[in-house]
C-alpha cells in the first residue's frame, strides 16, 4: 500500500462506538460461537485479528503471542497503538471505548482500514467482557499508556506509566472461569495451527508463539516462528506435502480485479479427492460462497476450452463435468472484501455477488497463461481429467446402487442392522461397532427404544486411496449409507447429502480401546470427512470412549480410562486390587458395556468437530495417504500422546 493512501492521522475521532456490550456476558455464545474449547481459543484469534488488521493497513509486521503459566494470554504487536486521546462522543479515552464498547473500532472508519478480519470491532471488547482480568498497554507517541479491567469493567482511567521508544499494543487477558466452565486450558497445537494459517495468508508478517507453561530440555520456553515469503504457494506446499504431485509447480497468482484483492494457489496431485479451501479477510469460509463459485467457474471454463482445443476429448463418449476438473486438486482462494456479507448456518459463506466475476476472471487469466507456458503439464492435467470422468461414469452406477438400497428406495435396511423402535430421528442414535463379537454384546446391552447397532466387518476401505466407484461398491460403506438413510448427491456434487432423510441424529463410532480400534475409528472418520462431511459439520458424529481397565477389590469396583486412573483406583482400594485389562469391547459383558459406554447418564461421548478444515485435511492425507515418511515422523512424535480429533 502506498504512503499517500495511509491515514497517518489515526486518532480518537477514527474510533466509532456502535452499541453497548452488556449483553455479551449473558449470551457469550452469540458472540464467540460457544463457551467450550473452541470459544476459549476464539478469544485469542480476536485479539490477534486486531494486530493482523494493523498489518493489512501497512503498519505492523511482527506479532507475538504468549501462553502464560496461568493459561492467560499475551498478544503484542508493533502497530500504531490503539489511540488513547479523548473520544469526543463518549467523553473517555479512545482505548477505553475500544475495550468496553461492543462494535467500537477503527475498522468501521474506511480511512483507517480498507479491509479487516475478525468480528468487525466486536472482538476485543468481547474478549474483555469474557475475561476475569485484562490489561491493555499502548506504546504510542513516546509514552506507555495502561488500563486494566475486570469482567469488562474499568478499574481506573487510562494513565501514562512511563516513556518508550517502542510502538504498538500489548494485551494480556485471563478468560473468566464463570463463563468457560468446560476448560480454561489452551491447546498449543490449536493456536499454532491458526497462527501458521495467518502467516501463510499474510505473507511477510512474523508471528511468534511462546508456551511459558513448561520449559524444554534446554530449560527454555519453546518459541515457534511462523513466517511465509511466498504466501499461498507455501501454504499449498504445506497442505499437499503428504500427497504425490501430478505437476511440479504450484500454479499461483495475486492481484486486484474490480478493486477486490484476489490471491489463488493450486496444484494437482495423484489422489482422488478435491480439497478447496477459501478465505475472506483471513476468515476460513468453510461453507464456501461467491468466491469459491468464481474459482470453480473460471477453472472449469478455462480447462474445458483448453481440453477441447487439444483434441484429447474427441474419443470420450460422455460429457465432462465440473467435478472431473477438480479431482486431485488442492486449491486455496483468498480474497479481501471491504464490506463482506456472510450467509449460511455459521455465517461463513460469502454472499457478495461482485466477487464471483472478480475471482473467475483472475483464475481464467492465471490458468490460460500457465497452460500456454507449460504444455506438458497441461496435457497431464487433461489426461487426469479424462480418467476422472471415466471413473465418475463408473461411480454413478455404483452410487445409483447405493441409492436404490436406501430405506427410501424401498429395498429395506442392511441385514446386520439392529434398529431401534423410536421413529423420531432426533431421539435416535446408531452405534457403528467394530466386529460381530462386539456388535453382539452391544445388541444385548443397548436400550432398544432409541439405540440401533450396525456391526462393521473388520477394517473398512481406506477412502483416502480409493477411486470413488470403489468407495460406493464397498459393502460396509454401502451399509453405512443405507442404515443412515441419507441420499447421495448428483454428478455435479457427488458428496452432498440430503440430511432431511437422516434416520439418527447421533452416529457413534464405537471401537476397541487399542491400536487396531484406533485405526478402524480413523478409517471411519476418514470416510465421514471425505464423503459425509455434512454430518460432522451438523454435529451428528461422535466417538464412544470405552474404559481400558476394570479395577476390583472385594465388593468394590471401578472403571479406568487410562493408566493414571487405574493406579489411583488401585491406591484408593488399598493396593493389591485385581485389574482386568479390556483388550476389546467383546471382552465386556452386555451390562458392563451399557454401564460404561452406552448409558447416556454415565457415558462420555466425544463429539467430532472440524475446528480447522485445512489442518484436518492435512492430517487425514498424512495418516491415511500413500506417503510413509510424514506418517512415520508424526507417529514417532506423538506415539504416546496421539489423540486426533477431526
Amino acid at each position: 500500500m502506498s504512503e499517500e493512501k495511509k491515514n497517518t492521522n489515526y486518532g480518537a475521532d477514527n474510533i466509532q462506538a456502535l452499541e453497548g456490550m452488556e449483553h455479551v456476558r449473558m449470551r457469550p455464545s452469540m458472540y464467540i460461537g460457544d463457551v467450550g474449547a473452541r470459544g476459549l481459543h476464539h478469544l485469542v484469534y480476536e485479539v490477534v485479528d486486531n494486530s493482523i488488521d494493523e498489518a493489512l493497513a501497512g503498519y505492523c509486521d511482527v506479532i507475538e503471542v504468549w501462553i502464560n503459566e496461568d493459561n492467560s494470554i499475551t498478544v503484542k504487536d508493533n502497530g500504531r497503538g490503539i489511540p488513547v486521546d479523548l473520544h469526543k462522543k463518549e467523553g473517555v479515552s479512545a482505548l477505553e471505548v475500544v475495550m468496553t464498547k461492543i462494535g467500537a473500532g477503527g475498522k468501521f472508519d474506511k480511512d483507517s482500514y480498507k479491509v479487516s478480519g475478525g468480528l468487525h470491532g466486536v472482538g476485543v471488547s468481547c474478549v474483555n467482557a469474557l475475561s476475569e482480568h485484562l490489561k491493555a498497554s499502548v506504546h504510542r507517541d513516546g509514552k506507555i499508556w495502561e488500563q486494566e479491567y475486570e469482567r469488562g469493567k474499568t478499574l481506573y482511567p487510562v494513565k501514562s506509566v512511563g516513556d518508550t521508544e517502542y510502538r504498538g499494543t500489548i494485551v494480556t487477558f485471563k478468560p473468566d472461569a464463570e463463563i468457560f466452565k468446560v476448560t480454561l486450558e489452551y491447546n498449543y497445537d490449536t493456536l499454532a495451527s491458526r497462527l501458521r494459517e495467518l502467516a501463510f495468508l499474510n505473507k511477510g508478517i512474523s508471528i511468534y508463539l511462546t508456551d511459558k507453561r513448561e520449559k524444554d530440555e534446554k530449560g527454555e520456553f519453546p518459541v515457534e516462528k511462523f513466517y511465509s515469503e511466498e504466501g499461498l504457494k507455501e501454504f499449498i506446499k504445506f497442505l499437499d506435502g503428504n500427497r504425490e504431485p501430478l505437476i511440479a509447480e504450484v500454479i499461483a497468482m495475486e492481484g486486484e480485479k474490480n478493486d477486490i484483492p484476489v490471491e489463488v494457489a493450486m496444484v494437482y496431485n495423484t489422489s482422488y479427492n478435491e480439497n478447496l479451501h477459501s478465505y475472506v479477510n483471513n476468515i476460513n469460509t468453510h461453507e464456501g460462497g461467491t468466491h469459491l463459485s468464481g474459482f470453480r467457474a473460471g477453472l472449469t471454463r478455462t480447462l474445458k476450452k483448453y481440453a477441447d482445443a487439444s483434441g484429447l476429448l474427441d474419443k470420450l463418449k460422455f460429457e465432462i463435468s465440473g467435478d472431473d476438473f477438480r479431482e486431485g486438486l488442492t486449491a486455496i482462494v483468498s480474497v479481501k472484501v471491504a464490506e463482506p456479507q456472510f450467509e449460511g448456518q455459521t455465517k461463513t459463506k460469502l454472499g457478495n455477488r461482485e466477487v464471483t466475476a472478480a475471482v473467475s476472471q483472475a483464475v481464467s487469466e492465471m490458468l490460460e497463461n500457465y497452460l500456454e507456458e507449460h504444455p506438458n503439464d497441461a496435457r497431464t492435467i487433461v489426461q487426469k481429467v479424462i480418467l476422472a470422468a471415466q471413473a465418475r461414469h463408473a461411480a454413478r452406477k455404483a452410487r445409483e446402487m447405493v441409492q436404490r438400497k436406501t430405506v427410501m428406495g424401498g429395498a429395506g435396511l442392511p441385514g446386520k442392522l439392529s434398529d431401534c423402535s423410536e421413529q423420531d430421528p432426533a431421539k435416535c442414535e446408531v452405534f457403528l461397532v467394530e466386529g460381530d463379537s462386539a456388535g453382539g454384546t452391544a445388541k444385548q446391552g443397548r436400550d432398544r427404544n432409541f439405540q440401533a447397532i450396525l456391526p462393521l466387518r473388520g477394517k473398512i476401505l481406506n477412502v483416502e486411496k480409493a477411486m470413488q466407484h470403489k468407495v460406493f461398491e464397498n459393502e460396509e460403506i454401502r451399509n453405512i449409507f443405507t442404515a443412515l438413510g441419507v441420499t447421495i448427491g448428483t454428478d455435479e456434487d457427488s458428496k452432498a447429502l440430503n440430511l432431511e432423510k437422516l434416520r439418527y441424529h447421533k452416529i457413534v463410532i464405537m471401537c476397541d480401546a487399542d491400536v487396531d480400534g484406533s485405526h478402524i475409528a480413523t478409517l471411519i472418520l476418514t470416510f465421514f470427512f471425505r464423503y459425509m462431511k455434512d454430518l460432522i459439520e451438523a454435529g451428528h458424529v461422535y466417538i464412544a470412549t470405552p474404559p481400558l481397565y476394570l479395577v476390583k477389590k472385594g465388593s468394590k469396583k471401578s472403571y479406568a480410562w487410562n493408566d493414571k486412573e487405574r493406579d489411583q483406583w488401585n491406591q484408593e482400594f488399598g493396593g493389591s486390587a485385581t485389574i482386568q485389562r479390556y483388550k476389546g469391547l467383546g471382552e465386556m459383558n452386555a451390562d458392563q458395556l451399557w454401564e460404561t459406554t452406552m448409558n447416556p447418564e454415565f457415558r462420555t461421548l466425544r463429539q467430532v468437530t472440524i475446528d480447522n478444515g485445512t489442518e484436518a485435511d492435512r492430517i487425514f492425507s498424512m495418516l491415511m495417504g500413500d506417503e510413509v515418511p510424514p506418517r512415520r515422523e508424526f507417529i514417532e512424535k506423538n506415539a504416546v500422546y496421539a489423540n486426533i480429533d477431526a
